[in-house]
């Protein structure tokens, strides 16, 4: 890496990490570009360059937080055990660890934020659906999933359950709730 690329990591490190804080403590909306310019010692040029919009901005925030879930879950497709034990622990981390280190590390005041929370779901999401394409494929190879079934289908599915998900507060539903959300995710209504 030469010295202008390291420089630009440099920089942009620098203000996903203060836009960040600022989003934890103020959401979206109470935030300005200028603001995070100033805390991250850049230009708010600099920011449009490397990131387009305030909006692109929380997509990196976002990454950078969930980064460490997202990770676990990569590595089980590569762990000796059962698709369905797979499957279900990333389902898991995916669900329930996100949402809690999202509600656990932005104050009430960000999470009150509309725009903000959708931004963030929207992300996640984004994240979340390509780790699963990834396991449907292997769910596939490995005879688990019905190879017949097309991904595209089965990802609207699991897009359909992400709605309705992003509505639960972890913090208060049980672990069955959880679990029965992935016995209808792998058998249905009428099971097995």
């Amino acid at each position: 890496m030469n010295k202008y690329e390291i420089r630009t990591n440099t920089k942009k490190l620098s203000i996903i990490n203060s836009a960040t804080v600022l989003f934890k403590e103020n959401g979206f909306v109470n935030v300005s570009i200028k603001e995070i310019a100033t805390q991250a010692n850049v230009s708010p040029v600099s920011i449009y360059n490397y990131f387009g919009n305030k909006d692109a901005l929380v997509g990196e925030c976002v990454s950078s937080i969930m980064s460490e879930v997202l990770d676990n879950a990569r590595q089980l497709l590569y762990c000796d055990m059962s698709f369905k034990e797979k499957i279900s622990t990333a389902l898991t981390l995916c669900s329930t660890d996100i949402s809690k280190s999202f509600s656990e590390y932005f104050t009430t005041k960000a999470l009150s934020d509309k725009i903000f929370v959708n931004l963030i779901i929207e992300n996640i999401n984004e994240a979340k659906f390509q780790l699963f394409r990834k396991y449907i494929e292997l769910g596939k190879v490995e005879g688990a999933i019905c190879s017949t079934l097309s991904t595209d289908t089965i990802m609207r599915f699991i897009e359909v359950i992400s709605i309705a998900e992003s509505k639960v507060d972890y913090n208060t539903v049980s672990n069955t709730y959880i679990k029965d959300i992935q016995t209808l995710l792998f058998y249905g209504v009428i099971g097995k």
